[in-house]
Order: structure tokens, then C-alpha cells, then sequence
């Protein structure tokens, strides 16, 4: 096994794209960074090294444990790659994910009938009814203008 692989073959490897054509893709777009660096499809990673892959809305950091240019299976993941991403970032892709209907990403079209359901449930307004309140008027002096 060689100590170095290019950097898509490796985001390939390591099932973080899904085809090499995606991994170069976002190679060349500058998801992919390591230091700051924006890197090209054919450049060389080894062992410890550290990159950042930006798939908004949130940006995972990997260490490379072995540069491998052969996929493998989903079990062996843990022997490739470190996930260091900090605890943040998920906290960033839980909160897109719950208000991800709100903001509709352009281009994507009109809302499916699911969707717009669970919009018009999650904008309707939400009326009290008065009378289960008990209000107490003469508790209330605190609180009133005078």
C-alpha cells in the first residue's frame, strides 16, 4: 500500500463523495481544503493529514489514517478515516434540517402537497382560548400601568 493517493481518489475511497467525478468536481469548486489551501483533484495526501470538505450547510474535517485509492466497505471506514468535525457543525445541520422547509432552496420549485401541509401547520397561527386561563384580577396590581 503506497503512503501517498490523490485527494479525489481518497474522498472516493472513503464513500465521502459518492462517485470520483463528484470528488474531483468539488475539488476544483474549493470544498475541499486542507490549511486553508484549496486543493486539486490530483493532489497528494498522506497519513495524518487533515482536510476540510464543505457540503452546506455544515463543514466536516477528516484525518486521513491510510491513503487509499480503492474503495472499501463501510466497515472498514474507521480504519481510512477520523471524523474531527466539531460538535457545532452537527448542531448547524440539525437546525437546517428542522427549519429546512422554511427557506426553500431557489430553483427547486413549487412544494410538493406533503410540504406545503407541513408548512401551513408549522406557519398557522395558534389561538388561546380565555376562558381556560384563570385570571385573577385583584393578583395583578404589580403588574398594572399606574
Amino acid at each position: 500500500m503506497s503512503n501517498e493517493a490523490r485527494i479525489d481518489k481518497w474522498l472516493w475511497a472513503a464513500r465521502i463523495y459518492k462517485t470520483r467525478s463528484m470528488a474531483a468536481e468539488a475539488c476544483k469548486n474549493g470544498r475541499v481544503t486542507m490549511q486553508g489551501q484549496r486543493l486539486k483533484p490530483s493532489h497528494a495526501v498522506k497519513e495524518g493529514n487533515i482536510i476540510e470538505v464543505r457540503k452546506p450547510p455544515i463543514t466536516y474535517r477528516f484525518r486521513i489514517k491510510q491513503p487509499i485509492e480503492h474503495r472499501v466497505g463501510a466497515k472498514l471506514l474507521p480504519e481510512i478515516l477520523e471524523n474531527i468535525t466539531p460538535p457545532e457543525q452537527y448542531e448547524l445541520l440539525e437546525m437546517s434540517r428542522i427549519s429546512g422547509f422554511i427557506d426553500r432552496a431557489k430553483g427547486t420549485g413549487r412544494p410538493t402537497k406533503k410540504e406545503r401541509r407541513d408548512l401551513d401547520q408549522f406557519t398557522a397561527p395558534v389561538f388561546f382560548d380565555t376562558e381556560a386561563f384563570d385570571f385573577d384580577d385583584d393578583s395583578d396590581d404589580d403588574f398594572r400601568p399606574h
